[in-house]
């Protein structure tokens, strides 16, 4: 079985390059052919056909178009360019969520403006206060590892921040008091949660490891288990990071990862995610092709 693994051609750091790593030698452990390649090597060429077409492609990146390319020429992407689109925009995924019915934080999006115009009256920050109350949050709609997040205490922040965020693509959140500095991240590969870790800060609201939180192992509920396998569902991905917050009503789910950064989760748990998921893709693919037999 031979797959490529798609990746940003120009973001290099430790923590992606890690991933990319621990992909590669997961796939010679299962005996699968991984080709690296970068999305600035396959260009988007409406005239090009390939003619050598991988058994998947294991997507880690976020170049949409170039995801719906190889979708055109009926290449098995893994998470497929919907699912990345509805999890990298926070807006599409609350959406998802709400079509789902799957609890969530209140939420409320920014009306849409366009570039070099701006919001040229904030009257409707009235209406986000009036229901959602102070303290709230703002999240950018494009954002990772807890930034672009923030709490926001009355009027004057929340004109603030609305004011000097570089971006009009916003949400406004009801803040999860109960849950302040501490979440769950359960990992969610095919139809399992495969691990998960409970995250928690002492001096943040935020409980990302990245803003200064610390981990340790969670042994989820079946209720959270079920939460998160329909998070996944909703938004249409194979695997995902799924957070979610707590309430004394039960769980909310505050976020959903189509390429969540696993090697925090490795280091906690024991649990391989890149090796999981290349599992979870020799099987589906074997299944769909009819000849998967269990051991």
């Amino acid at each position: 079985m031979t797959g490529w693994l798609i990746v940003n051609g120009f973001l290099h750091s430790d923590k992606f390059d890690e991933l990319t790593d621990l992909f590669l030698q997961a796939a010679v452990e299962e005996e699968i052919t991984l080709l690296l390649k970068s999305n600035e090597k396959l260009l988007v060429d409406t005239q090009y056909q390939w003619t050598e077409k991988p058994d998947f492609v294991l997507f880690w990146d976020k170049d949409i178009l170039l995801a719906k390319t190889l979708e055109s020429q009926g290449m098995r992407l893994y998470n497929s360019s919907s699912a990345i689109a509805v999890c990298d925009d926070k807006r599409e995924t609350h959406i998802a969520l709400l079509k789902a019915g799957i609890p969530s934080p209140r939420t409320i999006i920014a009306p849409m403006t366009y570039d070099g115009i701006g919001f040229r009256s904030l009257s409707f920050l009235t209406e986000v206060e009036e229901k959602l109350s102070f303290p709230l949050i703002v999240k950018e709609a494009f954002g990772s590892f807890g930034e672009q997040v923030y709490l926001v205490e009355n009027h004057e922040e929340l004109i603030s921040v609305v004011t000097n965020c570089k971006t009009t693509k916003l949400l406004f959140q009801e803040y999860i008091r109960y849950s302040r500095g501490r979440d769950v991240r359960l990992q969610v590969v095919g139809n399992k949660v495969i691990a998960a870790i409970r995250r928690y800060s002492d001096s943040d609201f935020r409980a990302n490891i990245t803003a200064g939180g610390k981990m340790e192992p969670y042994a989820p509920s079946a209720e959270e288990k079920a939460l998160a396998l329909r998070a996944a569902k909703a938004v249409g991905a194979d695997f995902a990071g799924v957070d979610l917050l707590f309430t004394p009503q039960g769980p909310l789910v505050c976020e959903v990862n189509s390429n969540a950064h696993f090697k925090n989760l490795l280091s906690c748990t024991g649990v391989n995610t890149a090796r999981e998921i290349l599992r979870f893709l020799r099987r589906d693919i074997a299944e769909k092709r009819g000849d998967w037999r269990e051991n």
